[in-house]
């Protein structure tokens, strides 16, 4: 007995000294974390495994849409505007007025959604290949587009007056999609901190910018009965070096000088976070952060994972079906969470299935992305899709959406694009798995770093009909050519005659939407000729039984 209690007693104070190890610790009060098979620990954590379907799904479409794409600047406006002299900050005070008079609170009610139909857009990205969908529950500008009973700030109380989520989610699920929700707002804390700055110079030298106002400023404004502070969350002291733009890529982490948040400030995001979860039952949670919400000075994170597992295992009749996404994880990290890389790629095969999430534009709609045809071709998207899946990825698509819910008619001559394209080849993307190496030429030979949490994808957007990517299924193996050659032939030297990868007889060669082509195989390689004429602009697609 006194061994028994000796080991509780043991257990017990080294639990309590992991939470004390957390300098922010949640408060689940409000909202208590669902208990079950996953606790809040990375031990426990790191028994989760990728649910089947999400190996499976390959591409996914993402609405990174909300409030910012008013004024049609590009993503991050809500800090910029407050950046004195940047061109949002410019074109902010000229047609909406100066942050100390109109701030960003005051495009919230500019955001109409008025032609947002969530059915059509769901069921066109359905059309030209997405198997998954997500939609921004909020960013770091802090507005909930849901019903959120923790934050007042949000899409039913104030601009579209619609439960934005409620809509996405019962489209995704009338068309067959799994169902993602991307939460940003954890950052505001920092995020937001410009909007406490003032003018340097000018007629407007000294004067605060709105972001310290509080409820009691608000009588007889339109946001009468609501707390600034509640959007902003400004009412702490500057970050280290706060005026200094660039220092809050170092502080993402919440180190290097942050101001740390408060328990209050953590416990909201982990609530707002929780009633996602609970009211939406999303397939997929996406967080913009380093490893985990508020990793490492709080367990919030690590307690909105563990719920989210627990959830979805009560919710599929004790099946884990969730995928929960962490950024610049290290590899045992990457067994608790799907790893997220953003506008990039490891130039290698992950064991662990992953994520890249890219944009045809910028994250937020950008007005002078389209007025200067900066969008991705469709064959850029291509290319980068057979890259990703090659090396046992998804790759999901942010489409930016103009403030009244729709997308541009450049934007739809993209996807139409790439949506014939990948109805023709699709066999060799959904439920492939890597073959015994990705890919050959000169991108594939080449030492590509990954910067920070990705911005790599530079690098893989410009191959040439040299580089090849594989993937495969039981019965086939798939040969991808990332661009069609000039010459009308293609070698593929990992399947030259006594290669090792390929030891076996080749019978046939198909081009996928084509038929059958001829082909030699030699010690330089499988030399396949092409038909006179190119079936897309894109590339072609090989399929060679095994």
């Amino acid at each position: 007995m006194k061994n028994k209690i000796l080991l509780f007693s043991l257990l017990f104070s080294a639990s309590v000294a992991s939470a004390q190890n957390y300098q922010v610790p949640v408060s689940e009060q409000d909202e208590p974390m669902m208990t079950g098979k996953f606790e809040p620990t990375w031990q426990s954590l790191e028994n989760y495994q990728v649910p089947e379907w999400f190996r499976n799904v390959k591409f996914g479409i993402w609405a990174h849409w909300g409030p910012q794409c008013v004024e049609g600047s590009g993503d991050w406006m809500a800090r910029s505007l407050y950046m004195e002299g940047s061109n949002e900050y410019n074109y902010h005070v000229k047609n909406y007025g100066h942050p100390s008079e109109v701030g960003f609170k005051d495009i919230i009610p500019l955001f109409k959604a008025e032609k947002w139909d969530p059915d059509k857009l769901v069921g066109f990205y359905k059309k030209i290949g997405a198997q998954y969908f997500f939609a921004l529950g909020n960013h770091h500008d802090n507005f909930d587009l849901w019903n959120s009973q923790y934050q007042p700030w949000n899409s039913v109380n104030m601009g579209p007056k619609q439960d934005i989520l409620k809509g996405w989610a019962k489209a995704a699920r009338k068309h067959g999609l799994y169902f993602g929700v991307s939460l940003h707002a954890d950052h505001a804390w920092s995020w937001y901190e410009p909007s406490q700055r003032h003018d340097t110079k000018g007629p407007k030298k000294g004067i605060p910018y709105d972001g310290k106002l509080t409820k009691e400023d608000g009588k007889g404004k339109w946001w009468e009965g609501y707390d600034p502070q509640d959007l902003y969350a400004q009412n702490h002291p500057l970050s280290k070096n706060s005026w200094d733009n660039g220092m809050i890529h170092s502080q993402w982490a919440w180190g290097n000088g942050v101001c740390i948040p408060t328990q209050k400030y953590v416990t909201n995001f982990y609530n707002r976070t929780l009633d996602v979860i609970n009211r939406y039952n999303p397939d997929m949670l996406y967080f913009d952060v380093t490893v985990a919400p508020f990793y490492p000075i709080s367990d919030a994170g690590l307690k909105i994972a563990a719920h989210f597992y627990n959830h979805s295992m009560a919710t599929h009749k004790g099946k884990l079906e969730a995928v929960m996404f962490g950024k610049i994880l290290d590899e045992n990290q990457r067994k608790a969470l799907v790893w997220d890389v953003e506008r990039g790629a490891p130039n290698e095969i992950v064991s662990e299935p992953w994520q890249t999430c890219t944009c045809i534009g910028g994250w937020h709609y950008n007005t002078s992305i389209y007025e200067n045809n900066g969008y991705k071709s469709a064959a850029n998207v291509v290319k980068l899709l057979m890259d990703v899946v090659s090396k046992n990825g998804n790759l999901l698509l942010s489409v930016p959406l103009r403030a009244d819910g729709t997308f541009d008619e450049k934007e739809e001559a993209i996807l139409n694009e790439f949506g014939d394209w990948m109805n023709i080849n699709k066999e060799a993307i959904y439920d492939t798995r890597p073959w015994k190496v990705f890919g050959e030429g000169p991108i594939a030979n080449a030492d590509i770093k990954i910067n920070a949490q990705g911005f790599n994808e530079g690098s893989y957007g410009q191959a040439t009909a040299q580089e090849i990517r594989f993937t495969q299924t039981k019965k086939y193996l798939y040969v991808t050519v990332l661009a069609w050659p000039e010459n009308g032939k293609v070698t593929v030297k990992s399947l030259s005659a006594g290669n090792e990868l390929y030891p076996d007889e080749i019978k046939k060669v198909e081009l996928l939407g084509y038929g059958k082509v001829k082909f030699t195989r030699t010690s330089a390689g499988l030399e396949i000729e092409l038909p006179d004429k190119r079936l897309n602009e894109i590339a072609p697609v090989f399929r060679i039984r095994k």
